[in-house]
């Protein structure tokens, strides 16, 4: 297949369902596959995929939404900066109306701040040349697909002599948390549907531990519908013959060992940390922080600021949302005081987001 339309194909679709249906004849019990990808998630819900499937077959969605997994003390951080003299914070729009312990970016930016969105680190390196007198926080969250890019940006700063572009460092990595949820007994993943974006960065030998020392398949898949449905059938025919190995639906951009010019970038820049995930907690090694070169640009250090007291919203369930212990619908506060106009969860300001997902989508 060579174009967008085939990966829509109705009739390719409703044969995969049936092959899928096939697969699972005399499987007993249920399996449960998790997808790790904000964009995986929001194929599923906008595609029906769920109720394409049989009951045997069950998905749930992991931490794959780089905003709903960044810790409510990195948007007080955030919201800080926001409040500082002769400061510009820079975004990416996702995080703009993300809410932090008592306020958010945008209620910061109504209240006068320079909250400027962006749509590439790049375009925060300009604002600071522009600006040689301003502090330029940018906010750097995101995964591997994006981490690459600000290192870039970071390398550019350097080459143009700016000593006013500084980066809040909260970029997360896989497949560290797909482990650590594979060893959650409440939780019993029988296997991931692996993230794409991600994978084209890190390749999908990455995901070789978690089929070789934890007996969990995995299976890097597109986001279109055939892909998924395609990437699903790979996984569902693993658990039912009780195989475990890495498997790439999406060959035709992820290849084995990744994109090599990126991990030079993310390697020159960045060195592995612990790290934060909202939900899970503390994951060993699962973070990239700022080399001790690149310390310079780290805004932590080189711009303190006074952050309140971290004060999760009472009711939000997005930290069991991103585990997949529960779903959307089970939030006491989705649809009713938490909706995308006023959201109050993460979960629910990402257009990755599970909720927003559900909301849109779900029925």
């Amino acid at each position: 297949m060579k174009y967008s339309s085939e990966y829509r194909d109705p009739q390719l679709a409703k044969a995969l369902v049936a092959a899928i249906a096939r697969n699972v004849e005399g499987f007993d019990g249920q399996m449960t596959l998790m997808e790790v990808c904000g964009t995986h998630t929001m194929s599923i819900y906008q595609h029906g995929i769920r109720s394409l499937l049989p009951t045997q077959v069950r998905l749930i969605s992991g931490p794959g939404c780089p905003v709903c997994v960044t810790p409510i003390t990195y948007v007080d951080q955030a919201v800080a900066y926001a409040r500082r003299p002769a400061t510009i914070v820079a975004t990416f729009g996702d995080m703009i109306r993300v809410p932090g312990s008592t306020s958010n970016l945008l209620r910061e930016k109504a209240k006068g701040a320079d909250v400027r969105i962006v749509y590439s680190p790049l375009d925060a390196v300009a604002i600071a040349e522009k600006n040689p007198d301003t502090a330029v926080v940018f906010l750097g969250v995101g995964f591997e697909t994006t981490a690459p890019t600000i290192g870039g940006s970071l390398l550019e700063v350097e080459r143009r002599g700016l000593s006013n572009f500084f980066v809040l460092c909260a970029h997360k990595t896989m497949p560290a948390p797909m482990i650590a949820l594979t060893s959650d007994p409440e939780l019993k993943v029988d296997g991931y549907i692996c993230p794409a974006h991600v994978s084209a960065v890190i390749g999908s030998d990455a995901y070789r531990p978690l089929a070789e020392q934890y007996g969990i398949p995995c299976v890097v898949t597109g986001f279109e519908p055939v892909d998924m449905l395609r990437g699903i059938q790979l996984l569902v025919k693993q658990v039912v013959a009780g195989e475990a190995r890495v498997e790439c639906e999406y060959s035709r951009i992820v290849k084995p060992q990744g994109n090599l010019k990126a991990q030079t970038i993310l390697a020159r820049v960045f060195e592995p940390c612990d790290a934060e995930w909202r939900g899970i907690g503390s994951i060993p090694a699962s973070g990239l922080q700022l080399r001790a070169e690149y310390q310079k640009f780290n805004a932590l250090s080189a711009l303190p600021v006074e952050v309140e007291e971290a004060k999760e919203h009472r009711g939000c369930l997005c930290g069991e949302i991103l585990k997949g212990k529960v779903t959307p619908k089970q939030c006491p506060l989705f649809r009713e005081a938490c909706t995308p106009e006023h959201p109050i969860g993460a979960c629910m300001v990402s257009s990755e987001g599970t909720c927003s997902a559900e909301y849109k989508y779900g029925g």
